[in-house]
């Protein structure tokens, strides 16, 4: 798709390598254009949609209005514009929003000039429900107990050696993320402090994002668990999910 993008704007559009996976709720697949210097992120459902998937898509709060070049379910809003392709749903995100004051991001014209082509696309690049690496079976196990269900989606993959471990089904996404040599760790500067767990040097218990990040050596883990509808999610569950991969982060 970048190639008929650059002749329309009349300048480079090419694609960053290195799709992932957010492992949110809804699991997107993504991949990210840049325009120029302007980073644009695609984002496709990795299950089929759902009743709900789009909405739990459309920023909110904010102000979304109706997009009928893209089919009646789709919406742009500053943010983002969300549409539907076939069983999927699709989020493009521009870095900087769409027609905001003052203008970082891109023109409206363009934002759909961007969906159309994924439009397009997706249905010729849409990736298989299950991709499994086997150091993550390790926590399959806990994860499946977790989600209480016989998981649907797998997401296994590792970025310069780092890796990635995500299952989900359409109500619920576990994911443990390795990352090397991240000089900080964002979430210990929250006001307030988030609580320290007793894992990693150091470890922190976010339960209203589902969260337990910490750092062993040169790698901070995290393990994210998110449900609809929300429920509690306590320390100890997201330490038994991790808990099968501690040798591995430990070496």
């Amino acid at each position: 798709m970048t190639r008929p993008l650059t002749t329309k704007f009349r300048g480079p559009v090419t694609a960053k390598p290195n799709a992932w996976n957010d492992g949110g709720l809804p699991a997107l697949d993504l991949c990210t254009l840049l325009l120029g210097d302007l980073p644009v992120t695609i984002g496709v459902s990795a299950l089929p949609i759902q009743p709900d998937t789009l909405s739990r898509l459309v920023e909110n709060p904010g102000a979304v209005e109706p997009l009928p070049e893209l089919g009646p379910e789709a919406t742009v809003s500053e943010s983002r514009i969300v549409f539907r392709v076939a069983d999927r749903a699709v989020r493009i995100s521009p870095a900087g929003g769409i027609d905001r004051d003052p203008a970082d991001g891109i023109e409206k014209a363009r934002a759909i000039a961007i969906a159309l082509a994924a439009r397009d696309a997706v249905p010729r690049t849409l990736r298989p429900a299950r991709q499994a690496d086997e150091t993550c079976q390790l926590s399959t196990s806990a994860a499946e107990r977790f989600i209480r269900l016989q998981v649907q989606l797998r997401r296994d993959y590792r970025v310069k050696g780092a890796l990635t471990c995500i299952w989900g089904t359409y109500d619920a996404t576990v994911s443990i993320v390795e990352a090397f040599d991240q000089p900080t760790i964002p979430e210990a500067q929250r006001v307030p402090p988030p609580r320290f767990a007793p894992i990693g040097q150091p470890g922190y218990y976010i339960p209203e994002a589902g969260e337990l990040v910490f750092r062993q050596g040169r790698r901070v883990v995290r393990v994210t668990a998110l449900t609809n509808p929300p429920r509690e999610v306590t320390l100890a569950t997201l330490t038994n999910l991790v808990d099968p991969m501690l040798p591995l982060f430990l070496r």
